[in-house]
C-alpha cells in the first residue's frame, strides 16, 4: 500500500464513520483524484486480505468496518441490556434522525433524560449543545449501525419533511425544526407584503 492508502485507511478507522470522497481527499491534504485512487488501492488490499474488516461503499460514503462474517461477535462480545424504556427513546431518535432533547421528552417524558445518559454513554446516540444554548441536538452514531445491524432507516413519509443530517451536521438555532407542525413552520415565513 501507498502512504496515501495508508493515511485514508487512518482517516477512516479514527472517523469510524461514511466519508465521501470529498472529505476523504479534505482530510487527507489530496485533490480528490489523487483520494479515489488511494481508495480503490484500500478497497483492493482488503478485498485480498484474509482479515476481519473490510472497506466498503455504503449510501453515505466509505466506511472501514467489521465483515458480515463477524457480526455475531458484536453480541457476544459488547452485549447491551438495554430495558424497554431506554430501547423505545433509542428508536425515536433514530427514527427522527436528528431530534432536539426537549422534543424527545415531550415524546417519551422526563424518563428520556435518563434514557439519552445512558445511550450516551453506550455511545449509541451523541448530543450537542444546541446554538443558543438550552437544549441538545440528539442523533444516533454510527456505532448503533453496526450494533444493530441497520445500514439505513425507514425515510420518513412524502408529506414529513426530512430529518436527518450529515453525522456532524446539526441544525443551528436559526432553524427550524424539520419535525415541527405546518403551523409552527408557518409563523416562520416571512409574511406577505
Amino acid at each position: 500500500m501507498t502512504s496515501l492508502s495508508s493515511k485514508i485507511e487512518a482517516i477512516l478507522y479514527l472517523k469510524a464513520q461514511p466519508l465521501s470522497i470529498a472529505k476523504i481527499a479534505e482530510y487527507a491534504d489530496c485533490e480528490r483524484s489523487e483520494a479515489e485512487a488511494g481508495l480503490l488501492e484500500l478497497m483492493a488490499d482488503y478485498a485480498h486480505r484474509d482479515g476481519a474488516l473490510e472497506v466498503v461503499e455504503t449510501p453515505n460514503g466509505y466506511c472501514l468496518q467489521l465483515r458480515e462474517a463477524f457480526h455475531d461477535l458484536i453480541q457476544q462480545l459488547i452485549p447491551v441490556d438495554l430495558g424497554v424504556g431506554a430501547l423505545r427513546t433509542l428508536a425515536a431518535i433514530a427514527l427522527k434522525g436528528s431530534i432536539s432533547q426537549t422534543k424527545l421528552v415531550e415524546l417519551r417524558g422526563s424518563g428520556a433524560y435518563q434514557h439519552v445518559q445512558e445511550l450516551v454513554g453506550l455511545g449509541f446516540v451523541k448530543k450537542r449543545r444546541q446554538a443558543d444554548g438550552r437544549s441538545y441536538w440528539l442523533q444516533v452514531t454510527e456505532k448503533f449501525y453496526q450494533y444493530f445491524q441497520v445500514e439505513q432507516l425507514p425515510q420518513p413519509t412524502a408529506t414529513a419533511a426530512p430529518t436527518a443530517f450529515a453525522p456532524e451536521e446539526f441544525p443551528s438555532e436559526s432553524e427550524p425544526e424539520l419535525d415541527a407542525e405546518p403551523a409552527e413552520l408557518a409563523e416562520l415565513e416571512p409574511s406577505n407584503l
